[in-house]
């Protein structure tokens, strides 16, 4: 291929030189959660993208947007690690693997960016194919090997009113929005042209924010009858959560806080991902136990079942006598942590994905689909991970009043991990203009409105309940309509412009 060997070739920038784009790209990270440093970002961004530009051999270039790749990535997914610490005794020794690997590998996209970037053949040419090609590697890494669009370049804008544009333009778009504006200083022929093109990128972001604090400060049409839910988080610590006689404790635990009197009547009792720590077909005992505690209010939770020897990641939803009245299997999987790839190759051998309790790794539900939570209305169940994954929740079948996230960061460490992946949840809020309510097994919990706010948590790390009306739903946005289709037909539009410019002239 020709980007393997551009990336071969002699030419490699010296250490220091690498080094300097590692430091550019961990500051375009420090936008991410949980720092949230977007004016930090943008600059570095800029300042990197100039570098690219301004390199004319290709192989270099490549080897410098790796590098600052690298740089980024190691920020914002050194939260990696963390799953292997939580049997360190048996899987510590993948933790420093499991960093370098991913950093390096998903650094690969903005190597591709350097790459693409020598559609121009002047600086300006170049950065714009580098802000085209960053772009062109968000798109792609939310669908090859089945995705990862995890710390996307348009992330840094969640917690700012700029991310009220992913309702009409998802958030690749945000990406592209980004790079283009870094990418407008380098349009400038002298210094005084640079600043001009960088008051045109201000101006513009400006327009953007303006507007997104104008649709956040619209106000959503009440629902016809308001739904109250309790959240239930019961801390349960991934390394203690099935050690001994834990998982009775942080059972009884969730027991305790369902029993817990209420204000105001609710309508539906939620708990986290796997909060039960039998399979579905063992649970009825439990499931009546499960109705008394609420007095009757129907609960959903997270727990395992089995068809046979294949074992799935569910949801399920109880209704008040504790009958199973709704079902959704996790669709989305997490590779190597709910499942192996060809894993049914592998059984023989003994391996299996660690995240699994039962068997050697999940098997993939059928898809996303709204379930019907009766006066609690109709839901679209999200399991963790498939979160973050915009497109699964754009071809979901049927409209939901709101969505429904159980998860289990306690995964995910404490720093920026599961802050990382409220943020997106935020983002999905926006997009689909629903509201999210979140459950998770050591938090963050909390329920999110239909513009992306956080309207209230039950902290990271802490035993806690939270009883809240679901905020109302605003009319469906673009994007959960179109997809991300538009944004690809642009960025494969502005990559292709200079190819048939030089093959078939002005």
């Amino acid at each position: 291929m020709p980007l393997i060997r551009a990336f071969a070739r002699a030419g490699r920038p010296g250490l220091r030189r690498l080094g300097a784009m590692a430091l550019l790209g961990a500051g375009v990270a420090a936008g991410q959660a949980p720092f949230g440093l977007w004016w930090l970002s943008l600059p570095a961004l800029v300042v990197l993208t100039g570098a690219v530009a301004a390199e004319e051999r290709r192989a270099e270039r490549l080897w410098l947007a790796w590098a600052a790749g690298t740089g980024y990535f190691a920020l914002s997914l050194f939260w990696i690690v963390e799953p292997f610490l939580v049997e360190p005794e048996i899987h510590g020794w993948m933790a420093p693997f499991a960093l370098f690997f991913m950093c390096t590998g998903m650094a690969l996209f903005w190597g591709l960016a350097g790459w693409v970037a020598g559609i121009g053949r002047s600086r300006a040419g170049r950065a714009a194919g580098f802000a085209l090609g960053l772009a062109l590697g968000d798109l792609l890494r939310g669908y090859v090997l089945t995705g990862f669009p995890w710390a996307l370049l348009g992330h840094v804008w969640i917690d700012t009113p700029v991310a009220q544009a992913a309702a009409l333009i998802g958030p690749v778009g945000l990406s592209l929005m980004t790079t283009l504006a870094a990418a407008l200083p380098a349009l400038g022929r002298d210094r005084a042209g640079q600043v001009r093109a960088s008051a045109v990128a201000l101006a513009a972001l400006g327009l953007v924010w303006v507007a997104g604090d104008a649709r956040l400060s619209a106000e959503s049409p009440a629902p016809e009858r308001p739904v109250r839910v309790r959240l239930v988080q019961p801390n349960a610590e991934q390394s203690l959560k099935w050690q001994g006689e834990m998982w009775r404790v942080f059972l009884e635990r969730q027991m305790t806080q369902t029993a817990e009197p209420a204000e105001a009547p609710l309508d539906l009792i939620i708990w986290p991902e796997t909060a039960v720590p039998y399979l579905l077909e063992d649970s009825s005992a439990l499931f009546r136990q499960m109705a008394a505690a609420s007095g009757g209010v129907p609960i959903v939770t997270g727990i395992q079942r089995a068809e046979g020897s294949r074992y799935f990641n569910s949801l399920v939803a109880l209704d008040g006598a504790g009958e199973v009245v709704a079902l959704h299997d996790k669709a989305h999987l997490v590779p190597f942590g709910e499942y192996i790839p060809f894993g049914d190759l592998l059984v023989p051998f003994g391996i299996r994905a660690f995240a699994a309790q039962e068997g050697f790794g999940y098997t993939p539900g059928g898809g996303l689909r709204t379930l019907d939570l009766g006066r609690a209305g109709h839901v679209l169940p999200l399991i963790c991970y498939e979160a973050i994954f915009p497109q699964d929740l754009n071809r979901a079948k049927g409209r939901a009043d709101w969505i429904l996230q159980i998860t289990n960061d306690g995964w995910f460490g404490d720093v920026s991990g599961p802050y990382q992946h409220l943020a997106q949840t935020r983002l999905r809020a926006i997009e689909q203009g629903l509201p999210v309510v979140r459950v998770a097994n050591t938090g963050v919990s909390g329920v999110i409105d239909a513009a992306g706010r956080v309207v209230a948590t039950i902290p990271l790390n802490s035993v806690g309940t939270l009883d809240i009306l679901v905020p109302p739903a605003r009319p469906r946005p673009p994007y959960a309509r179109t997809g991300d289709g538009p944004i690809a037909i642009l960025i494969l539009a502005g990559l292709l412009l200079p190819v048939a410019r030089r093959r078939f002239g002005r």
